[in-house]
């Protein structure tokens, strides 16, 4: 899938000042530009975002930065010196959105809390991203996804039973957060449009924005006292959902409804547990979990991952196989969808990175630029604030920008 024409996003117009590093703050800076906002990422001279190295490095810059920082224009502005807050400060005033996962206090030191920045400008909404929120006792602890992920209660249930908790495999607690912080966003916009202009600020803590996605963790607990465990593939108090070995690999099942669960049965041959009135609803089936799936998973045990779906396909049952990056990017769903973009870096290498979500289809997102170098875009954006190229080459000289 090559990048289409472009066209105004849903969100063209929206200015956004993201001063917020490594996943969750750039995290929603993304999410707002892939619909058209204009992201200027404030960045510091030298090294810049540190996610600019992390994981696999192309060309000296880690190819998960061409996901995170594409749609934004980068500044590089040293944000600790008297002059480089008060060139943010310039660039926030003419901002829609302001998005900061500092740790709490420390825009505050910089003479930029949120009721000095609004006097400038009294429309701004200011997203702030934290371990654990501006205010409580915790709040001046670092944070970060992992930590909030145990916090918020998603650790605890990972893994097999009696095991330690493992990671789920990427940072979901930031990337959460960020989500709920793009809602909040979008949230505060609205409420700026229909109420005289007033903006806000908006507190998002990585722990509650894990918690917020719980379920019914604490309402089994206050009605029950039931602490939730560790269930390893199985979804407990639902069956029957799995994972199940195959001759040469491993499909998931979800037969949990009560028409599903008749169709499964009678898929792997076995009609008395089909019309066993015991397992017509789920409470049932739950009491015999195990025996239901043995029965499944000694159906699957003979059978290919392949021959598998085909059959459960057939009899409109849930299943599918655990897919790898190399499954994504040849599945013809996903390109179907335009889940696989071919984006070009600012170094020249094609690499593909994953689409845009959610699908508008009157204003749809799109990758509008590739990401930045350190400061591509610092002139351009400074020449914005009416700063001349002398003004500009002095603040570099004075290394305040690079």
């Amino acid at each position: 899938m090559t990048i289409p024409t472009l066209s105004p996003g849903a969100l063209a117009g929206l200015r956004v000042v993201e001063m917020g590093q490594l996943i969750a703050g750039p995290f929603a800076g993304k999410t707002l530009g892939d619909f058209g906002a204009d992201v200027i990422k404030i960045e510091p001279p030298g090294a810049g975002d540190p996610l600019r190295n992390w994981r696999m490095i192309q060309d000296g810059t880690s190819v998960w930065w061409q996901v995170q920082s594409r749609n934004k224009r980068s500044i590089a502005l040293d944000l600790r010196s008297a002059e480089g807050q008060d060139i943010a400060r310039k660039l926030i005033a003419q901002a829609d959105v302001l998005i900061e996962n500092f740790r709490p206090g420390t825009l505050e030191g910089w003479g930029m809390d949120y009721a000095t920045l609004s006097r400038d400008n009294p429309g701004l909404v200011m997203l702030r991203i934290s371990g654990y929120g501006q205010t409580g006792p915790y709040r001046d602890l670092p944070g970060f996804g992992a930590i909030g992920e145990a916090m918020g209660g998603l650790r605890h249930l990972t893994g097999e039973p009696g095991r330690v908790p493992v990671r789920c495999g990427i940072s979901i607690g930031d990337t959460l957060a960020a989500l709920h912080g793009t809602i909040g966003v979008l949230t505060a916009l609205y409420h700026r449009k229909v109420n005289g202009g007033q903006g806000q600020v908006i507190d998002v803590a990585l722990h509650e924005a894990v918690f917020n996605v719980m379920e019914s963790l604490v309402p089994e607990y206050s009605a029950f006292g039931a602490v939730r465990e560790a269930a390893g593939s199985a979804l407990p108090g639902i069956a029957p959902s799995n994972a199940y070995r195959c001759a040469d690999g491993v499909v998931l099942i979800a037969g949990n409804g009560d028409s599903i669960f008749k169709r499964l049965m009678q898929c792997i041959g076995r009609d008395d547990l089909a019309n066993d009135p015991a397992l017509a609803d789920n409470a049932g089936r739950v009491r015999r979990v195990e025996e239901l799936d043995a029965a499944i998973g000694a159906w699957t045990l003979s059978r290919t991952v392949t021959g598998v779906l085909g059959s459960l396909g057939a009899a409109k049952v849930p299943a599918g196989r655990v897919y790898t990056a190399r499954d994504i990017v040849e599945d013809p769903h996903f390109l179907a969808r335009d889940m696989i973009l071919s984006q070009k870096t600012r170094d020249g290498h094609e690499v593909k990175v994953p689409g845009i979500v959610p699908k508008l289809l009157g204003t749809p997102g799109q990758v509008r630029s590739s990401a930045p170098r350190l400061g591509d875009d610092t002139d351009a954006v400074l020449a914005e604030l009416a700063l001349s190229p002398q003004d500009i080459a002095a603040l570099r000289e004075r290394k305040v920008v690079a």
